[in-house]
């Protein structure tokens, strides 16, 4: 579970490094069947933004863990992206497409974790 705070970890610095915010962690870890262990869940105020969030993430844990993503979805548009890293899933999404899926809430039962924004 060590290896997958530190992902997650490194995950929201590459989502703060391009200003996104209203960052939420689900932890999944005690819930049979769930997808994966950590759930993040963020935005951007444009699919430019997006981009560039989906892009620092990618770059951060490749650079201080090594780690790549499985897959990526979602860049094209860039309105929502999903990143797929085994243990820790991350979505990015611009405002209307966050609250219209509202994926945070569709884990009632796990934990939730409200990261602060970054002034």
């Amino acid at each position: 579970m060590e290896e997958t705070n530190r992902l997650t970890e490194t995950i929201i610095k590459g989502i703060q490094e391009k200003k996104g915010s209203n960052i939420v962690v689900a932890d999944l870890s005690a819930i049979d069947g769930a997808i994966c262990r950590q759930f993040v869940v963020c935005q951007g105020g444009s699919p430019t933004q997006v981009e560039a969030i989906a892009e620092s993430i990618g770059d951060t844990a490749r650079q201080e863990l090594g780690e790549r993503p499985a897959r990526v979805v979602g860049l094209e548009r860039a309105l929502w992206v999903a990143m797929d890293y085994g243990d820790v899933m991350v979505h990015v999404f611009i405002p209307e497409m966050r609250e219209y899926y509202d994926l945070e809430h569709l884990w009632a039962d796990a934990p939730l974790t409200s990261i602060p924004d970054l002034d």
